[in-house]
């Protein structure tokens, strides 16, 4: 195995260029007409996620010439950051309602789901990702997981490896995943295989963080094929960070337990838990959980029961520590320190 460098050749991270390849997105737009003709449907909810809501008018404007003027488009400008997190005052509001971005997290008739797949080529940064996978020769197993919107190229991936000697081992994972080799930002089941190494093909560094912390037996690779790069997921900050945050709870007296309302997010039991154990904890219920909405309650510390992410990704900037739960029990003396791990999120609503 190849020593990870700091940068791959042509990595445009750090470049005045945003992407290596412009992203083609199919918007599936025959199939929301046809919905929209079936249901008689004269209004149409349209939800993207916050990367892509800058191209929601141009899809409204397709779909309006396709639909006909008796269809009113309405675009959510409510938060979105994934299959968990739709726009139910919306929903409840439209004959149809469209989700962009992620595949389905639970099968129903009232969301119409649009994953965006890529149209950008894996396979030249996947080559490049040999140099820094163990060899077939050292290590024939490989894991293989991807995104929703690399989904649509996961047999061509998989192909890849086989055709290079590797045997990849790939699961669904559980019923939070749409598909056999998909990871979420909460969840990575479909990489608990028997291979000591994993191959991430996407972008973004949150997945591949959360894959390693999840299973840190494994040496995890990731080949993004979007900015052209190839790295190793390394934990090291990662924990730092948590572990800080750990430390700086462990002398809190009054917490705040956050029940996230957002449909696919609350965690309802552990949340109880909490509060029945604790007598000077405190249940707070909000949909976006924010600094700005945590900052005039007076608590020392938070537990954060929805997202993973929301402790994870913004935790440095609340004012007081935010935790998950099972930072939260080795804070208040349940578990010990080396017990800490990432926050994952199974099951759905």
């Amino acid at each position: 195995m190849s020593q990870e460098s700091e940068y791959t050749e042509g990595d445009l991270r750090n470049t005045g260029m945003r992407l290596k390849h412009d992203r083609e997105w199919d918007y599936e737009l025959e199939q929301i007409v046809d919905a929209i003709e079936e249901r008689d449907a004269t209004k149409v909810g349209l939800q993207f996620p916050e990367g892509l809501k800058r191209r929601g008018p141009a899809v409204a404007d397709d779909l309006r010439e396709l639909a006909g003027d008796d269809v009113t488009f309405m675009l959510s400008g409510q938060p979105c950051y994934g299959a968990c997190d739709l726009d139910t005052y919306l929903m409840k509001r439209t004959d149809v309602f469209v989700h962009f971005g992620h595949s389905p997290m639970k099968n129903t008739d009232k969301v119409i789901y649009v994953p965006l797949f890529s149209n950008v080529e894996v396979e030249p940064i996947m080559e490049e990702a040999l140099e820094t996978l163990e060899s077939p020769e050292e290590t024939a197993d490989v894991g293989l997981v991807t995104t929703a919107q690399h989904m649509n190229r996961y047999e061509e991936m998989t192909e890849f490896l086989e055709a290079r000697g590797y045997e990849v081992h790939s699961r669904r994972g559980d019923e939070r995943l749409t598909h056999e080799g998909q990871v979420l930002g909460c969840n990575y089941a479909s990489a608990d295989v028997p291979a000591d190494q994993v191959l991430y093909v996407g972008g973004g560094k949150f997945h591949p963080l959360g894959l390693a912390m999840e299973h840190p037996d494994k040496h995890v690779v990731i080949a993004d094929p979007v900015n052209n790069v190839v790295t190793v997921a390394d934990t090291d900050k990662f924990l730092k960070q948590r572990y800080g945050a750990v430390h700086r709870a462990m002398d809190a007296e009054k917490w705040g337990v956050i029940f996230c309302t957002k449909i696919g997010q609350g965690r309802w039991e552990q949340a109880q838990k909490i509060i029945d154990d604790n007598d000077n904890a405190y249940l707070i219920t909000m949909d976006e959980v924010t600094p700005d909405r945590l900052r005039n309650f007076d608590m020392d510390a938070f537990v954060n029961t929805g997202c993973p992410r929301i402790t994870t990704d913004d935790g440095p900037q609340f004012h007081k520590p935010m935790l998950t739960p099972g930072e939260y029990r080795i804070a208040v003396g349940d578990e010990p320190l080396d017990s800490l791990s990432f926050d994952t999120f199974h099951g759905t609503w």
